[in-house]
């Protein structure tokens, strides 16, 4: 039996029917030549082999008694593969956008708390005659970086599945209440410990942090912390989800990062901010105030492969107003530098667990107050995006003998900010995902065709800024 994490049990506390917490992945395999099973019965036989690799397969929920703290992670007596692993016969004629909007209203669906965390669900009937999945896992089960960690167990580096040695499953726990309540006043107990002994030091720290900044860190940094402009894509949410997916190599995205002197990540926050900003110019007009993304950063240790949420979140301003690409990329360029020098200088010192007591109340009442009263559509945007990009396996991964032709997130809108865009690398790509807010973003194959023009705008400008 473990208690949630502070920042694990926020996840849950935080998901209303509008705000559905859990993030997921979809994927396109290759089938090998002249293939004659099935798919869907090789991959459920193949997680019925695994499910004792990860913890995330096998534990569940038990609620604190009146719901007073966070509940705990217990080992359930089994795993009804039947329920978790689903087949999905996608109409005819099977293509690409079909695929996007099953995906969409897959993901627009909470989670049952009484099992697991986590659904996978099989597709049949795609035009292109490969095989797909889509599978599910909460937040408050796992961060971007522990789903690469869990990527390790569901596939294979070779076409032949390894031998996975029959494991020991961990007996099934069924605490009582009297054992749940003292596990949570323990947990508790040591949170108010370690941040009563730890508070000092971490003020003193984070404010030093600041003062030894140099001065030109200071003012790129500024730039971040602004309102962003309301845009038509910053409202309160419904529960309905639009999806669509882009790959584009990788190779060309690095050497734009050469050209200009730039990291990986600010050409994507550059590709992203083209995109929004054509996307916008047709949709109520790009504003003259610069949109500012929210992205998390890791705090995850080198090495630390556990189930849990350990990242925070920071802002960054996308240079929206700036029509020229290369422009826009180097104020990018200046923004994210700022932000991530300042998250690496306090990485150790920011705290993802916490007391949880009266937790549970107080957040689903306000999640679920902030929803209801619409409270988005009369404030100004903290942030007008949440934009991710987690770094992936870079060779190529196989579930029961087929190829995974692409790794496509999907991510959480929230109220006010009804487009997440979380991109993942994989095997010489990089997989974007647009997950929206469907009365925020009716169509998001509309910023995924606006991405890939952002792109050949980038490339091309690129080319001609070297020569």
């Amino acid at each position: 039996m473990k208690p949630l994490s502070g920042l694990d049990g926020a996840f849950l506390h935080l998901e209303t029917p509008q705000t559905p917490m859990h993030v997921a992945s979809l994927h396109l395999f290759d089938l090998p030549s002249r293939y004659k099973g099935d798919f869907y019965t090789a991959v459920k036989r193949q997680m019925r082999q695994r499910l004792h690799l990860a913890p995330v397969f096998t534990r569940k929920l038990a609620n604190m008694p009146l719901q007073f703290a966070n509940p705990a992670w217990v080992t359930v007596d089994r795993v009804d593969l039947d329920w978790h692993v689903q087949r999905v016969q996608l109409p005819r004629p099977g293509t690409q956008a079909q695929l996007e909007d099953a995906a969409a209203r897959l993901h627009s669906e909470t989670l049952d708390r009484t099992r697991p965390l986590w659904r996978l669900y099989v597709f049949d009937g795609l035009q292109s005659g490969q095989a797909a999945y889509y599978i599910k896992v909460h937040h408050a089960v796992l961060d971007g970086q522990a789903g690469v960690v869990l990527a390790q167990a569901l596939f294979d580096v070779t076409p032949k599945p390894r031998a996975v040695p029959a494991g020991k499953r961990a007996p099934a726990e069924h605490p009582g209440k009297g054992e749940l309540a003292a596990a949570a006043l323990k947990h508790d107990v040591g949170q108010f410990i370690k941040l009563a002994r730890h508070l000092p030091a971490v003020a003193r720290t984070l404010a030093g942090l600041f003062r030894t900044a140099p001065a030109a860190t200071k003012g790129r940094l500024g730039q971040n912390f602004a309102f962003g402009p309301k845009t038509p894509i910053n409202v309160a949410i419904s529960g309905e989800r639009s999806f669509a997916a882009l790959s584009l190599p990788l190779e060309p995205l690095k050497a734009i990062a050469a050209a200009h002197d730039a990291k990986l990540n600010d050409v994507v926050l550059a590709l992203c901010s083209g995109a929004l900003r054509r996307y916008l110019a047709r949709h109520g007009g790009i504003p003259k105030q610069p949109l500012i993304a929210a992205m998390p950063i890791s705090l995850r240790a080198p090495g630390d492969t556990e189930y849990t949420t350990q990242a925070t979140m920071s802002l960054v301003n996308l240079n929206t107003h700036i029509a020229d690409p290369i422009k826009r990329l180097r104020a990018i360029h200046d923004a994210a530098g700022a932000v991530k020098d300042l998250a690496k200088r306090a990485r150790g010192v920011l705290p993802t667990d916490f007391p949880s007591i009266a937790l549970p109340w107080v957040l689903h009442g306000l999640a679920s107050l902030y929803g209801r009263a619409r409270i988005a559509d009369a404030i100004p945007p903290i942030a007008n995006v949440i934009i991710s990009n987690v770094p992936g396996p870079q060779v190529p991964l196989y579930a029961a003998g087929a190829r995974m032709a692409t790794y496509w997130p999907l991510s959480i809108p929230e109220h006010g900010i009804g487009l997440n865009i979380t991109v993942m690398s994989y095997a010489g790509a990089m997989g974007f995902g647009f997950t929206a807010a469907r009365n925020a973003v009716p169509d998001a194959r509309k910023l995924a065709a606006a991405l890939q023009a952002a792109f050949d705008e980038l490339a091309r400008k690129s080319k001609g800024s070297s020569r």
